[in-house]
């Protein structure tokens, strides 16, 4: 019934598939660039692009903002469970939330940066980071694609919470 609500609302439309599509942009995108990057510096290597912007190859073995970067070596696993929960969780508000255009997308965002971290952490180790941005001798930490999608897909949850489709529906 619940479904059958949520889709006359939505005008019969589900936008799960295009969340997924997303979703699946977005984790080649920051594979190849990723691989890319890889490929063209060596690690520590800063190459200026503007004045405000370096390309960089660094490896994160923490979460964002190096976040337990320097701890014993159980965060890996620790940040591949949180990534596969958070995938699984993703998936099932998809499922139930498909007729919401802005929630679908911004759930695809992050599905496909939590899978391209995933990704990094299975097979290397450690997370691919390569975009420097800095100002007057200060440095951002140091990101990739997927911290860009998920930090975009997390800001655009926060503006449909405030617009409170679900809640008014």
């Amino acid at each position: 019934m619940r479904e059958q609500q949520t889709r006359q609302q939505a005008g019969g439309r589900s936008y799960r598939t295009l969340a997924l599509l997303v979703a699946g942009f977005v984790l080649i995108m920051d594979f190849l660039t990723k691989r890319w990057v890889e490929a063209s510096l060596a690690p520590g290597a800063v190459v200026p692009v503007t004045p405000f912007f370096n390309l960089v190859l660094t490896f994160n073995r923490g979460a964002a903002f190096s976040f337990l970067a320097d701890a014993s070596g159980w965060q890996r696993e620790f940040f591949i469970g949180i990534a596969v929960a958070a995938s699984a969780l993703i998936l099932y508000l998809l499922q139930r939330y498909r007729g919401e255009l802005l929630f679908c997308l911004a759930l695809g965002l992050i599905l496909g940066g939590a899978l391209g971290n995933l990704w990094d952490r299975i097979t290397l180790g450690h997370v691919v980071d390569f975009l420097d941005f800095h100002l007057a001798g200060y440095h951002w930490p140091a990101f990739n694609v997927a911290d860009a999608a998920i930090t975009c897909g997390a800001l655009a949850l926060l503006w449909d919470a405030f617009r409170g489709s679900r809640r008014q529906r």
